[in-house]
Parts: structure tokens; C-alpha cells; sequence
């Protein structure tokens, strides 16, 4: 992962840090905010803020984490982000790639929400829908386009066809079935504490996506802590120890090529930060259930038919040679 090729993009700034505050500006003769931003970005980085915020990302792959989820992400991602939930989207990208209009976030605060309640009783609707955005909801393929198609439409209009489109928007997600919606992060996700040490830790995400070789020692040296008093901060902030945090996003960063490149499994470990192939099965088996190319073939299997979120049958198929190491 030393070079471009290796890691193909530098997709894994992201996690662990304490979140910025976002500061989200009020525009004058709207009642929320709407935008586009680039990646990367002044956007672009682990943050929160009281809004909750609808996110559609229009292009480009990588992996996001919200609260203490880690997971990759594909153009058409459709979520709504809780209030004062951390969050991160991190695309792959080559040292100076830039990706125009990435994504478009809609942002509203839960007093505006709450003053239209009071005065629209049936707006009151969503409500279950906000609450459970506290740990961060990702919507399903069918939801996210249709309900991307208003949320754009919020940018592209004013006055009363604005508004209409916000309601429509609201009532698109509130309608989404909550057995296809997938709730993000775990109950017990750490919340934002500690935001000026932002920078420590965002040093330390880029050590992990950069190194071939990744040590705790050389982390906290790094930040100038003694491995004892790092690994509380990392598990406190994080919500999970260093060895996990970066075991998820190496698997996480594996799934992704599996899924989405022709690559041998042998190149996938390498490229996800396994030097030991046999290893890499191990792990992946461990945390999947799965060999590496089963699961690549039950990924190719949803792509066929048009399923992106809905699991695939429970007979497996057979072991590849690649995979043969991860059983002994």
C-alpha cells in the first residue's frame, strides 16, 4: 500500500479521530441547507453537527464510517445521518485526483423540524425515521434513487416547489421499509469528545492507509504518547481498538476489489495490506464465513440480478485453489 498501486487510492484517511464540529451556516430564505462539495475538500472530513443530514454520493467508490461502522461505499449511496453522529466518506483516489460534485447533502436542524411539527401535525410522520437515524441509516437501492431524484430537485428549486420537494423527500424515507434499510452504527458508538485532537488521530488514519507495516508502537511514537495511553485514547475515541480498526478496514478495502476488480485473491490480499495469503483467507473466512472468492462470486451473483442488498442463496459455492491455504 506504499504506493498508488499498491493501495489503488488513498481510500482509508478516515475513522478514528475525534470528530470535528461542523459549523452549518443558515442561508438566508431557506429553512435548511443544501450543497454540492468535491472530494476531497473542507467537507471531507470526520465531523458532526446538531443537523441531521440526508447524504446521496454521486460518484466514485471507497469506504465511509459512521459512528463505529466501517464499510465501503459506491456511487448512489443514499443515508441520513443522525444528529451530533460522527461521519466520514472516504473516496479512492490517486495523490491528486479530485472528484467535482462527489456529493450533495441536505442538512436541516431538529428545532426547524420540530416548529414545522407544530404547526404541520403531519410531519409529525417522520419521527420514527429521525429517531432511528441516530445511529446512521443507509436506504436501499430503490428508496435511494427515487428519493435522490428530490433531493436534487431541493438544489435545482425555490419558494413552494422547494418546500414540496423537501415534504416529498420526508415522506419517500419515512416510507422506506425498514427491514431493506440498514442501520449503521452500534448503540454504544463513541460521541464527539475531545475535537482539537482531531488532527492527532487523522495522522495516525494516514499511517495505517499508507504503511505496508503497521505497528502500534510507531502510531503512538507518532502522536508522542507511550502505547499504554494510546491504545485507550484510540479505543475510547474509536470505539475499537487499533488491531480492529485496522483489521476492519483492511477487510473492508478487500470486500470492495473482490466486488468490484477482476484481481487475484493473491493480488486482493496484497493490495488490502496481507502479505500472507493464507493468513488473509483465514481472516476473511473468520469474519465472512466465507472463502475470498465465494465471496466474490456471490457478489457477482446479486450484480446479475440487479440485488445489491439482498443476501444470496445459503448454498455455497465451491472453494477456489486461491482459497485452499485458509482451511488447513
Amino acid at each position: 500500500m506504499q504506493n498508488v498501486e499498491k493501495k489503488s487510492g488513498a481510500a482509508i484517511r478516515l475513522l478514528g479521530r475525534p470528530a470535528t464540529r461542523e459549523l452549518v451556516p443558515a442561508v438566508e430564505g431557506q429553512s435548511a441547507r443544501w450543497h454540492i462539495h468535491d472530494f476531497p475538500g473542507p467537507y471531507c472530513r470526520w465531523n458532526y453537527h446538531p443537523e441531521y443530514e440526508v447524504h446521496l454520493v454521486q460518484r466514485g467508490t471507497g469506504r465511509f464510517v459512521v459512528g463505529d461502522c466501517i464499510d465501503t461505499f459506491s456511487a448512489g449511496q443514499f443515508t441520513l445521518i443522525g444528529s451530533n453522529l460522527p461521519h466520514h466518506w472516504i473516496s479512492d483516489t490517486r495523490p491528486g485526483e479530485h472528484i467535482a460534485d462527489r456529493d450533495v447533502v441536505f442538512q436541516f436542524h431538529p428545532a426547524w423540524i420540530a416548529g414545522c411539527q407544530a404547526l404541520i401535525p403531519e410531519l409529525t410522520v417522520i419521527n420514527p425515521l429521525l429517531t432511528r437515524s441516530s445511529r446512521g441509516l443507509q436506504f436501499d437501492p430503490d428508496t435511494s434513487a427515487e428519493a435522490a431524484e428530490y433531493l436534487l430537485a431541493i438544489g435545482a428549486t425555490s419558494g413552494l416547489e422547494r418546500l414540496s420537494r423537501i415534504i416529498g423527500l420526508f415522506s419517500i424515507l419515512a416510507a422506506a421499509d425498514p427491514d431493506r434499510t440498514r442501520t449503521l452504527a452500534s448503540p454504544w458508538a463513541p460521541r464527539p469528545s475531545e475535537a482539537g485532537s482531531a488532527d492527532v488521530i487523522d495522522q495516525v488514519m494516514t499511517y495505517i492507509a499508507t504503511s505496508d507495516d503497521v505497528s502500534m508502537a510507531t502510531a503512538a511514537a507518532m502522536v508522542g504518547m507511550s502505547e499504554s495511553t494510546f491504545s485507550r485514547y484510540f479505543s475510547r475515541t474509536v470505539g475499537h481498538s487499533f488491531s480492529e480498526t485496522v483489521r476492519k478496514m483492511r477487510m473492508a478495502r478487500a470486500c470492495q476489489l473482490l466486488s468490484n476488480t477482476a484481481l487475484s485473491v493473491a493480488r486482493v490480499a496484497d493490495r488490502s495490506g496481507y502479505k500472507n495469503l493464507s493468513n488473509f483467507n483465514r481472516q476473511f473466512h473468520l469474519v465472512h464465513g466465507l472463502t475470498p472468492t465465494q465471496f466474490r462470486r456471490r457478489a457477482q451473483s446479486r450484480w446479475a440480478r440487479g440485488d445489491s442488498t439482498a443476501d444470496s442463496a445459503s448454498t455455497l459455492p465451491a472453494a477456489d485453489p486461491d482459497d485452499a491455504a485458509s482451511m488447513d
